[in-house]
């Protein structure tokens, strides 16, 4: 574990608290809302299904997206927001959604197959 403080006792701190501006925050994947304070890294493309990249998303973006697609759709639809876009189901979170703040959670629906 790494010392807060020198050995020779002077009480410096050895990680300085920085003053520069906070960075812009990150946008949602699907949404494209700024995300709160918990951010999901998702893999578009399962990781299963041989998937590496991974986007920033709200949970419950996350979860609409697991709810409303299969593996193979995922796979299919790959990286393509317009395409999981095109589902009425998730068309439809997202306009509701877009009037929430950052951290909102809900429960959703379970996956409808």
């Amino acid at each position: 574990m790494a010392r807060k403080h020198s050995k020779s006792g002077r009480g410096e701190d050895l990680y300085p608290e920085s003053d520069e501006t906070p960075t812009e925050p990150v946008t949602c994947w699907l949404c494209g809302r700024p995300t709160g304070k918990t951010i999901v890294w998702h893999h578009p493309v399962p990781k299963s299904r041989g998937g590496r990249d991974v986007v920033p998303m709200h949970p419950i973006c996350q979860q609409t997206v697991i709810a409303n697609f299969t593996n193979s759709e995922l796979q299919r639809h790959g990286t393509d927001v317009a395409a999981l876009l095109d589902n009425p189901n998730v068309r439809k979170f997202v306009d509701w959604v877009a009037k929430k703040d950052p951290d909102f959670t809900a429960t959703i629906t379970k996956k409808q197959r």
